[in-house]
């Protein structure tokens, strides 16, 4: 027997008749033929949950839309709105409207939720949206959902339903499912472009929110990969987490998301270490009460930027290829003078911290350093809970993804300043464009499988897509976070970027991108994350004649006095996309009681000549080739 027979015989398996076959194709091609549903792309959340979590409930205003479409003969705005966060969160508003709940307004908000989930559902067949519903109720919301208005024989039996449900005190219940299903329907794709992590105090919590989505698919940022190399057992890499969490206070994350003990780095650093107010962590509120934890966490933070910078000249001597020699920076110190000579110039140090940095050998570690980056180490690659983290996000990740004619990436690819895809040599081997990114993402799913072999070459990559300079990821010249923190004169701060970050305004790089990547289809797009879009200084987020899109989230707060407002996502669907431009994030109270939603304006980015359907998508590719085996099993079962 062949090996292709073999495969129609386990495909045989499946089905029980030709019959069944048949019902099969139909069902698919008629798939095929429905209008492809609603993607979302967000990027940059950088752990802002609170904010991430309210643009997943809005669908970035796509919730509101649906409400004005259908009831905007019916209700006044400010019913419309009041409707909107009663969907958005259905459990915190049905407390506070207690006042108002009587059999008429259950009644009513019933009857409005079943409208919005039967006009939400019209692209779906009755079986993906049979798959929507919460177990509970399931049975009583398909039978109101799919009454029509000449249906006057069931009138009573409907009637009676809502009537039951209201008198068993159920119906807070029922409205709160609805609500859900409505914000599972006006989504049916979610794109995570690029940085879960850093900055913001819970991305355990958004990473949490999207092991429970229904269909997602992440692409990772530069953030996410530090995380993911401190799980595949890189010392550097957990030692830049570390240190990312103190200068943002967040180190909560560490210790009490994640179990991870940091006894033996606190114990370290308070012997060394001392008040240092360049490493003070980035607090909104300090009061008297907390001084004593703040001044630990300036001290963990010198540390972990000392043993950073200790590992990083281990790295770079160890990995010459990598060309980042000029990174060596402990070791062109003057430990004497306090100073360092960068680019033929003498600048003074400030608020040093280097008493455990030797004059003879700078980047040797300590018996004591070893040991305790030994023991943080055990401990993050033994965490339960951040294992299960990271292997989903390798599990939904990639570090680009091509969907629906469109390439999703979160960083760059890096180009010569004359357009040219950049080569770079690892390992004796040239790789560019997207065997470049290739490479990267294979040196990261190997190093995961090997966390407790620290400093093979895989590993080492990871690092380099940090900072290095041809990293897919980074995409400057070089990282100045030393000088950032012990040089005052701002020049040495400066961070060139890759050629890619101005050429993108042009069309045709984009579409020698996106030919790279084996898109040649006109309505084909590249969608960045990663870099805030500075509208305040008249920015445009849609570039090169609309074929390239900047999507930075903009949901670190710190960004938000640079760039002007909370950053943009994108929402398409069959008529087209839209950029949706958003204002600050207030606090789910506000939206709760003043329905303060935090959607601003849409832009039309494109508007295709047809209305796309499920045939013209990725998935339509797939239900393609499924039909065909089906016709072919077919032909076979007649022989």
């Amino acid at each position: 027997m062949t090996t292709r027979n073999k495969y129609y015989d386990l495909l045989n398996t499946k089905f029980n008749s030709s019959e069944e076959i048949v019902s099969e194709i139909i069902n698919l091609k008629a798939i095929l033929n429905l209008p492809k549903g609603t993607e979302h792309f967000v990027s940059d959340l950088h752990g802002e949950y609170d904010a991430f979590q309210h643009i997943l409930r809005n669908g970035s205003g796509n919730v509101k839309e649906k409400i004005k479409e259908l009831f905007h003969r019916i209700l006044t705005t400010q019913e419309q709105q009041e409707l909107a966060t009663l969907i958005y969160y259905p459990e915190k508003r049905l407390k506070i409207t207690n006042g108002f709940k009587n059999e008429k307004w259950y009644r009513q908000k019933i009857d409005q939720l079943i409208q919005l989930v039967r006009f939400s559902s019209s692209k779906y067949t009755r079986s993906k949206l049979r798959k929507s519903f919460p177990k509970r109720y399931s049975y009583i919301i398909e039978e109101l959902l799919f009454q029509t208005n000449n249906q006057t024989d069931k009138k009573n039996y409907y009637n009676q339903i809502i009537e039951t449900v209201i008198n068993l005190e159920q119906a807070d219940e029922l409205i709160t499912d609805l609500c859900y299903i409505i914000q599972r329907l006006v989504v049916d794709h979610l794109h995570i472009v690029g940085d879960i992590y850093d900055r913001g105090p819970a991305p355990d919590k958004i990473i949490e929110r999207l092991i429970n989505h229904h269909s997602m698919d992440i692409q990772w940022g530069n953030h996410d990969i530090i995380w993911m190399g401190a799980a595949s057992g890189s010392p550097i890499c957990m030692m830049n987490t570390i240190r990312i969490s103190a200068r943002y206070n967040n180190l909560s994350i560490i210790e009490d998301t994640y179990g991870i003990n940091l006894r033996p780095l606190l114990t370290y650093a308070e012997k060394y270490y001392t008040n240092n107010p360049a490493f003070k962590p980035k607090t909104d509120t300090e009061t008297s009460k907390d001084k004593d934890e703040l001044l630990e966490t300036t001290k963990i933070h010198q540390a972990a930027a000392i043993l950073q910078f200790k590992l990083e000249e281990q790295l770079v001597r160890r990995r010459p290829d990598f060309n980042m020699e000029h990174r060596l920076l402990l070791s062109k110190v003057n430990l004497a003078e306090s100073d360092i000579i960068l680019k033929e110039k003498t600048y003074q140090l400030h608020d040093t911290c280097f008493k455990t940095v030797s004059a003879e050998d700078p980047s040797k570690l300590t018996a004591e350093e070893e040991e305790v980056i030994n023991r943080l180490l055990h401990n993050f690659i033994h965490s339960e809970k951040l294992k299960r983290h990271t292997d989903f996000l390798f599990k939904k990740g990639n570090m680009y993804l091509v969907y629906n004619e469109n390439l999703l990436i979160h960083g760059c690819v890096p180009l010569n300043k004359d357009g040219s895809f950049q080569s770079v040599c690892f390992e004796g081997q040239n790789y560019e464009g997207k065997k470049l990114l290739d490479y990267f993402e294979n040196c990261l799913r190997k190093s995961y499988k090997k966390p407790h072999i620290q400093d093979d070459y895989e590993t080492d990559i990871i690092w380099y897509l940090w900072s290095g300079k041809y990293s897919s990821l980074f995409g400057k010249k070089e990282m100045t976070t030393f000088e950032r923190y012990f040089i005052k004169e701002k020049e040495t701060h400066t961070e060139e970027k890759n050629a890619y970050y101005h050429l993108r305004e042009e069309e045709e790089t984009i579409k020698k991108i996106l030919h790279e990547f084996n898109l040649n289809c006109e309505d084909s797009h590249l969608i960045n994350g990663h870099t805030p879009v500075k509208e305040v200084k008249g920015e445009d987020p849609i570039k090169a004649n609309g074929k390239m899109i900047v999507i930075d989230g903009g949901f670190s707060k710190p960004y938000q006095k640079t760039t002007g407002l909370a950053g943009y996502t994108l929402l398409y669907n069959s008529y087209g996309m839209q950029l949706v431009a958003h204002k600050p994030f207030s606090s789910v109270d506000c939206v709760i009681r003043n329905h303060d939603d935090i959607l601003s304006i849409k832009r039309v980015v494109d508007r295709p000549l047809e209305r796309k359907c499920v045939s013209n998508t990725t998935i339509g590719k797939i239900l393609s080739e499924e039909i065909q085996e089906l016709y072919d099993l077919l032909e076979y079962n007649k022989h």
